[in-house]
């Protein structure tokens, strides 16, 4: 995308419950780039230099409404995009507080620093061993069967058949969600079937292909997540809309 650089590789088998993938991006432009994100289900722990900013590192709430954002130029960012299980199990805090927000981390997070930025594949062994290295001994299997139904289903899949599944109430299950990562389950879903149908927007396919009640719901879903029509986002003026442009790119 021009002068913006971004890579990402899936995690190891046994990681996969926990971490969506972990990337990189740099803004390799002597010019801010204006970009628009979206919601996408994950929790992003990014590790990061500016010109004018030091290395910092940063924890990512997830998000329920588009932001309009700033990448200044130069900025190289490494980061990790969690499931919800690994902010749980991994970084072992909740993310209640900071829906559509951030916080910053200690500098020397997971023993991370500066010199970490020079090379993605030394970092992504690195991450890949501290991970390895604090993986639980045991997770509460009603949430690893949860969470492996919600995807699979690309969040279509009601609370009361997950509460049947699984052995858990719809109360308890919604509570859990709500205290942990600040939203409802039936609105993490609703991110994840928007996130899904962006794969079909990304190859022109303005239509809906999951389940909305019509085509004005479709529109309506699409336009609360990303600030837009189908037609408009399909266009993605200046790539502004960077994770449809990386879905256009594979």
């Amino acid at each position: 995308m021009n002068n913006f650089y971004y890579k990402a590789l899936e995690p190891d088998q046994s990681l996969t419950d926990f971490v969506e993938n972990i990337g990189m991006f740099h803004n390799q432009s002597d010019k801010d780039m204006e970009v628009v994100l979206m919601p996408d289900g994950r929790i992003d722990l990014f590790f990061m230099k500016t010109e004018s900013e030091p290395f910092q590192v940063a924890l990512i709430g997830l998000e329920n409404v588009p932001e309009q954002q700033v990448i200044q130029a130069n900025t190289l960012a490494y980061k990790i995009s969690f499931k919800p299980l690994g902010v749980e199990y991994l970084l072992q805090t909740s993310i209640a507080d900071i829906l559509n927000n951030a916080k910053l981390l200690p500098q020397n997070f997971w023993e991370v620093n500066d010199d970490d930025l020079k090379n993605f594949d030394a970092f992504h062994k690195k991450i890949t061993e501290k991970i390895n290295e604090i993986l639980p001994d045991k997770i509460d299997e009603r949430k690893r069967k949860l969470f492996k139904l919600v995807y699979e289903s690309n969040g279509e899949i009601k609370v009361q058949e997950l509460s049947e599944k699984i052995s858990w109430s719809s109360r308890e299950i919604n509570r859990y969600f709500n205290k942990q990562f600040g939203l409802s389950l039936n609105a993490f879903c609703k991110i994840l079937r928007f996130k899904a149908s962006l794969e079909h927007i990304a190859k022109g396919r303005l239509f809906p292909e999951l389940n909305f009640t019509d085509q004005n719901h479709f529109i309506k879903e699409i336009k609360k997540f990303s600030g837009v029509v189908p037609s408009e986002l399909l266009k993605n003026t200046n790539d502004r809309f960077i994770l449809l442009s990386v879905l256009k790119a594979q």
